[in-house]
C-alpha cells in the first residue's frame, strides 16, 4: 500500500514520539502534551508542523498560570486518522470544542496557527460560549481573506497538495518540501535543520502524510457565517509569505467582540522566528494589567 516511497521515508533515524497523552474527542483519539495548572489554554499547530512548534513559548505560558495543552491535529501522528477522510474546517473546529469537554473544562482560550488558526476561527463560531479568548496566528479571518489572481502564486500549495502525486513530492529528499515551505512563508529567516525534525518524524508514520494532504483535499465546510462574538487577538507577520498585512487588518470587520490586531516583525511562523515579542503580545492580551 505504501510503496517504495513510504519504506524509504521510514528509514529516517528517529525515535517514536513520547511523553504524550490521549483523549477521545469528536470521535477520535487525539494525542496531546500537557503542562501546568490553571485556566485551560489550547495551542493548535498548523502545517507542516506538530505541537513542538510551541516548545519555545510553552514554559512562559505555564509560568503565567495556564494549563497548556498542545494537541496533535487529527491524523497527525500519534493522533488518530479519521476513517472517512474528514478534514473539513468544521471537523477541525469540532475537535477543539470537543477537547474542552474531554479535558474536563468548562471553557478554554484557544491559540491557533495556520490550519490551527482556521480551526480556532471555526471553534469561535461553533461554540462561542466555550471560548474565553481567541488568538489566531498567521491566518486572517477566512471571511475577509482576498485571493486576487496577482497573488495566486502565493497560494499554489493549496493546489499542489491536492494532486495525486503530492505525497511522493513531499516525501522526496527526506521531506525537503518542509524547508521549502518554511523559507517561502518566512522569507529572510534562517532555519536550522533541527526545526524540521519533529514534522519529518511525524509524517514518516503510516497514514500521517496522507492525512496532512487530506486537510487540503477536503478544504471547505467553513462555519464562518456572521460576526464572531469572542474577544480575539489577530497576530500577523510583516513579511508573511501567505497573507498580507491588509488581510490581517480586515479581520476586524467580521468580529463584533473586542478585537486586537497586532502586526509583528517576521513571517508565517512568528512564534518560532521571534518568540519573545510573540510572547509579549500574547501575554499582554491574556493577562492585561
Amino acid at each position: 500500500m505504501w510503496g517504495i516511497g513510504y519504506i524509504w521515508g521510514m528509514t529516517r533515524q528517529h525515535l517514536p514520539e513520547s511523553g504524550w497523552q490521549a483523549v477521545r474527542a469528536n470521535g477520535l483519539d487525539i494525542a496531546f502534551f500537557e503542562a501546568g495548572e490553571g485556566p485551560l489554554l489550547i495551542l493548535q499547530h498548523g502545517f507542516p508542523d506538530t505541537p513542538h512548534t510551541w516548545d519555545d513559548v510553552t514554559p512562559a505560558l505555564v509560568d503565567a498560570g495556564f494549563r497548556v495543552v498542545r494537541p496533535f491535529g487529527r491524523g497527525i501522528h500519534p493522533s488518530e486518522k479519521p476513517p472517512d477522510d474528514a478534514f473539513s474546517a468544521k471537523d477541525l473546529a469540532g475537535d477543539l470544542v470537543a477537547l474542552i469537554d474531554a479535558l474536563d473544562a468548562e471553557t478554554a482560550t484557544i491559540v491557533g496557527h495556520d490550519w490551527g488558526a482556521l480551526a480556532a476561527w471555526g471553534a469561535g463560531y461553533m461554540a462561542p460560549e466555550r471560548i474565553d479568548k481567541l488568538i489566531t496566528v498567521a491566518i486572517p479571518h477566512p471571511g475577509t481573506l482576498r485571493l486576487p489572481l496577482s497573488r495566486a502564486w502565493s497560494f499554489r500549495h493549496f493546489i499542489a497538495n491536492r494532486l495525486p502525486w503530492a505525497e511522493r513530492r513531499f516525501r522526496a529528499n527526506d521531506f525537503g518540501e518542509i524547508r521549502k515551505m518554511y523559507e517561502r512563508w518566512s522569507p529572510g529567516f534562517s532555519w536550522p535543520e533541527s526545526e524540521f525534525e519533529a514534522a519529518k518524524n511525524a509524517y514518516a508514520w503510516p497514514g500521517c502524510l496522507d492525512a496532512a494532504m487530506g486537510y487540503y483535499r477536503r478544504l471547505g465546510g467553513w462555519p464562518f457565517a456572521g460576526d464572531l462574538t469572542v474577544e480575539t487577538l489577530v497576530i500577523g507577520g510583516e513579511t508573511d509569505g501567505v497573507a498580507t498585512v491588509e488581510d490581517f487588518k480586515r479581520s476586524r470587520r467580521r468580529i463584533s467582540a473586542p478585537c486586537t490586531i497586532e502586526i509583528l516583525p517576521g513571517g508565517h511562523f512568528l512564534h518560532r522566528e521571534h518568540p519573545e515579542p510573540f510572547l509579549s503580545t500574547v501575554l499582554k492580551f491574556l493577562c492585561p494589567q
